[in-house]
């Protein structure tokens, strides 16, 4: 079986040991003679599979009670709306750091104010920037974690006096942080927890108590916190892998691990950046720099095709950059291994060497 280097922004790669333990339950899930994807949304293999994963992510998380944790279709695009369509009942502050936090804010322009308490636009969202001004009245100031597009990441969260909603889907449990700073966490899983079909949603009991009631039943988050994520039938795969996901991140020694093993790999591409005399220019300032993508230029940008295309044809997969930006994108999501990123900084090595 050949496996390729993947580094791909999303989905990514999932850890082979996690894959090869999963094959099994594709055929007989937990001796019921049906697969994960056959088996009852109301049957108690699944319930006691999902108390399972919300147990494991209060525990990789020290989550405390003050919080609920449901499970959503949709992916990113349907919690752009409904964050707002729930918790926007005058003006909303949104952190003006790239790409998906415009997303989150015109979405959000449909059910009331959404302004930009900062921007990052005046050097092309190469840095986080560290003051909010926050409007009276405002409902709550929502953050993007990890900016996969530019590759700038927060390392120090904004104290507000209002509650803070976080995107997390490109950095969730990849470091150990207070998780309990925030009134509501959400993320895609797709990138560093599991199968894409699905977004994590764990929001404060305050918060939630805020939320409006005269929506859509199927858009309010108290529909999916009374029902336990069973309103309708849930993405029950999804749902699965990301179990195995907490499982092998414990199995790994939790967040502090998972925390250690993305520096090594981040490190390790990021040195090759810096030390290759301008050959290699990464577009995040370095106080601002994400684990999770790291983002660069060739000096020669005619010969970016040509390093993605090389690096392609030696099985180094998902290097190129997005198309609003171009470039070169690296993303080191958890499941790349350390051995995978040293193999591709020996690759960028190489390529200087002929090339420089």
């Amino acid at each position: 079986m050949k496996r390729v280097y993947n580094f791909n922004a999303g989905p990514s790669p999932m850890p082979l040991e996690v894959l090869e333990a999963m094959k099994n339950d594709l055929t007989d899930f937990k001796g019921t003679g049906m697969g994960i994807t056959e088996i009852s949304h109301r049957s108690k293999e699944f319930q006691d599979m999902l108390d399972e994963t919300k147990a494991l992510l209060r525990e990789l998380m020290h989550l405390d009670d003050d919080y609920e944790i449901v499970f959503i279709q949709g992916g990113g695009t349907m919690q752009f709306l409904m964050t707002a369509y729930n918790f926007l009942h005058t003006r909303a502050a949104y952190a003006d750091t790239g790409v998906w936090a415009h997303k989150a804010r015109n979405s959000a322009a449909f059910f009331g104010e959404a302004y930009d308490a900062n921007s990052a636009a005046d050097r092309n969202y190469s840095y986080i920037p560290d003051t909010y001004e926050v409007k009276p009245g405002t409902d709550y100031l929502y953050l993007c974690a990890n900016n996969t597009i530019y590759g700038t990441e927060y390392w120090k969260f904004p104290k507000v006096n209002v509650p803070l909603i976080c995107d997390m889907s490109s950095d969730i449990l990849s470091r150990d942080i207070d998780f309990g700073q925030f009134d509501m966490i959400w993320a895609g899983i797709q990138k560093n927890l599991g199968a894409a079909g699905v977004a994590l949603a764990i929001l404060k009991r305050s918060l939630l108590a805020t939320a409006r009631t005269d929506i859509p039943e199927f858009l309010q988050y108290q529909t999916f916190v009374k029902k336990d994520s069973t309103f309708n039938t849930p993405p029950v795969f999804c749902i699965y892998s990301l179990n195995r996901m907490l499982h092998w991140i414990k199995n790994m020694g939790g967040l502090p691990a998972i925390e250690e093993r993305n520096k090594v790999k981040a490190r390790l591409i990021y040195d090759v950046i810096d030390t290759s005399d301008g050959f290699y220019k990464g577009h995040a300032e370095k106080e601002a720099r994400s684990r999770m993508n790291v983002t660069f230029n060739l000096a020669n940008a005619e010969m970016e095709a040509d390093f993605a295309a090389k690096a392609k044809a030696n099985d180094f997969i998902g290097v190129k950059g997005h198309r609003l930006v171009g470039g070169l994108r690296v993303s080191l999501y958890n499941a790349v291994t350390p051995e995978a990123a040293e193999a591709l900084a020996d690759f960028m090595k190489e390529y200087l060497r002929v090339n420089g």
